[in-house]
This record gives C-alpha cells, structure tokens and sequence, in this order.
C-alpha cells in the first residue's frame, strides 16, 4: 500500500532516475497488498515483518535498489548482484527494464513473504 509519506518524498525527489524509481515503487506495492513502505534512512524503504529493501537515492544513472538480506531470500534471482554476507541489489536504468523485470521483482517479493512467514513462530 502507498504511503502519503514516500508520496510527499518522491514529490521532492528531484533525480534523472525519478520516473524509473516511481515505476519500481509501483510494481513492488502492486505485487502484494502485505508490502508496505515508509522513509528510512532518507529513502523509500518495502516493508513486510522487516525491511525488504531501500532505494539508493542518489543514484542518477540508473535507480538502484538495495534488498537489505537478498542473499538470504530462498530463490535464485539473475538480477540480484553482490557477494557480501547479506545484501543484494538490482540496478534499473528505464522504465522499459522494471516492466521486463517486473515478474523477477514479483517472486523477489513473494519469497520474501513466504521466508518471513515461514520464520514467524
């Protein structure tokens, strides 16, 4: 569900990378009605029994999206990049790309879903 607090943040967000970010926020919301969002750490931040993951805001080449424990998500997920312990991101240079990633960004968040509830006592 969209929050009227990332709406007043992205109505402020003033980066090449708006449009692609506002496409993004769209297709993660519209997944699933349990995702949430609110501003955290200066950004737009999905939410669901934690957080999924935030944007990178002052990325203007391509909007840039971090999933807080992607490495953890059940699942492989070809556009999810990193190595660390814990953290992925999925760069997105267009709205064309987000539409093409958009099933991709769908399971991300139904994994997601189903590892948090699986993990709820």
């Amino acid at each position: 569900m969209a929050s009227d607090e990332v709406d007043r943040w992205m109505s402020r967000y003033d980066n090449p990378m708006r449009d692609v970010v506002q496409r993004i926020r769209q297709i993660i919301l519209a997944s699933d009605d349990r995702i949430g969002e609110c501003i955290k750490w200066d950004t737009p931040t999905f939410t669901y029994e934690g957080n999924l993951a935030s944007f990178f805001p002052k990325s203007t080449h391509h909007a840039t999206l971090m999933f807080h424990h992607g490495a953890l998500i059940p699942g492989t997920f070809k556009h999810l990049e990193g190595s660390g312990k814990e953290g992925r991101v999925m760069r997105i240079v267009s709205i064309a790309e987000a539409e093409e990633r958009r099933d991709e960004l769908n399971a991300i968040v139904q994994s997601w879903i189903a590892w948090r509830d699986a993990a709820r006592p």
